[in-house]
């Protein structure tokens, strides 16, 4: 068991739908974790995260989540390798001689999760976002062998728009994963704007979302015969790899 009284936290804005605070302090109360703690840490902005270090002496590991996945970086002392290629943090992990080393948890979480999910024709992959939890998305595919291309509304050299997508993108594409916020509720009427009936039995749609359980992205996806998963089990994985991050 950890040392007395550690405490452990989020960092993100309008944060109070959060998994991380429910999912720890469960954890902790079932496996007797008694002095350890966990709380979130809602700032309105990335200049305020500082004082929460000054006010939580305490602190022993933080998760991150939007939209400070990548604006935390220099705040950090060091990161790993895999958090310095991805460019995004989702777990800060204070070392013995204090310092905080930032670690991307997010990869791990989704490869494990979709990895059951893939078949010989899975070749390609749609990433709907360009944010920190994008970035991880893209690497965890890099790892499993499988080439993407990323979805934005702005015109970057290596996006394609939303207003591009045809047919002719989902037959080469088997994969669309949902790394933007679109549907997440209160806001669940709204869904990331493609071609929905391109969609078919070939296809896997991964939304990030777990809250609500389904979509209006899944549900659409689902309704053209495509397998479908949301992002709970990817979250359930990445917590348990940063709760072992913070016990190195």
């Amino acid at each position: 068991m950890l040392p007395n009284n550690k405490k452990f936290g989020l960092i993100g804005k309008d944060i109070s739908y959060s998994f991380s605070k429910k999912y720890f302090t469960e954890k902790f109360a079932q496996d007797l974790y008694e002095d350890c703690s966990y709380e979130n840490f809602d700032i309105l902005n990335i200049e305020d995260f500082p004082s929460v270090l000054k006010n939580n002496p305490n602190l022993k590991g933080l998760n991150v989540t939007i939209p400070y996945k990548e604006s935390i970086i220099p705040y950090l002392d060091t990161v790993s390798d895999k958090a310095f290629q991805i460019g995004a943090v989702n777990v800060i992990r204070f070392t013995k001689k204090g310092n905080l080393k930032g670690y991307n948890s997010d990869w791990f979480g989704f490869k494990k999760s979709l990895e059951p999910l893939l078949q010989v024709h899975h070749k390609k992959a749609l990433i709907l976002g360009t944010g920190g939890a994008a970035k991880a998305v893209a690497f965890a595919l890099d790892q499993l062998g499988i080439t993407y291309s990323f979805v934005s509304r702005e015109a970057n050299p290596n996006t394609i728009d939303y207003s591009l997508i045809n047919a002719t993108t989902f037959d080469n594409h088997q994969i669309i994963i949902n790394c933007t916020p679109v549907g997440t509720s209160p806001n669940t009427k709204e869904f990331p704007p493609i071609p929905y009936n391109y969609f078919s039995k070939q296809h896997i749609a991964f939304d990030l979302i777990y809250n609500p359980e389904e979509t209006q992205f899944l549900k659409k996806a689902k309704k053209q015969g495509a397998v479908t998963k949301n992002g709970y089990e990817m979250l359930v994985f990445q917590a348990e790899k940063a709760w072992k991050i913070w016990n190195k």
